[in-house]
């Protein structure tokens, strides 16, 4: 595997990612950022941000399978959130577990999450970027 995740001492463990990780493959994947379309570009969940993560993270999962990848070559993924608040972030875990119960997957790569004043279009709440490494 390309990618190992860890938690250096003297960091705190968060559960829902790893602080770091540690690539050494040869190919570097960058997807879009994806939001909570379907395939056919219709907008799943509108106004529900923990539908909207699990189908963002369902749409990466789509494009890393696309290019031979998992959720296990994402070495850092960032997550941007419209009018974030702190009382948004259990929807936000729901989100994700929903989305990893789905596909399989425990999606722990290191995690930068950003408020955002608005994305793509009006109904969109969440977007997710990943990068990920492939030997």
């Amino acid at each position: 595997m390309a990618v190992t995740l860890t938690n250096p001492a003297g960091l705190p463990e968060i559960d829902v990612y790893r602080q770091v990780s540690v690539g050494t493959g040869s190919k570097l994947v960058f997807l879009a950022g994806q939001v909570a379309w379907d395939a056919d570009g219709v907008t799943v969940g509108e106004g529900d941000l923990a539908a909207q993560v699990e189908q963002c993270y369902r749409n990466v999962g789509t494009a890393l399978a696309g290019v031979g990848a998992t959720f296990d070559d994402v070495a850092k993924l960032t997550v941007h959130v419209v009018d974030w608040t702190p009382d948004k972030m259990p929807q936000l875990l729901d989100g994700i577990a929903r989305a990893a119960a789905a596909l399989g997957v425990t999606p722990v790569a290191p995690a930068t999450l950003l408020g955002v004043a608005a994305l793509d279009v009006p109904a969109h709440l969440v977007e997710v970027e990943a990068i990920a490494i492939l030997d």
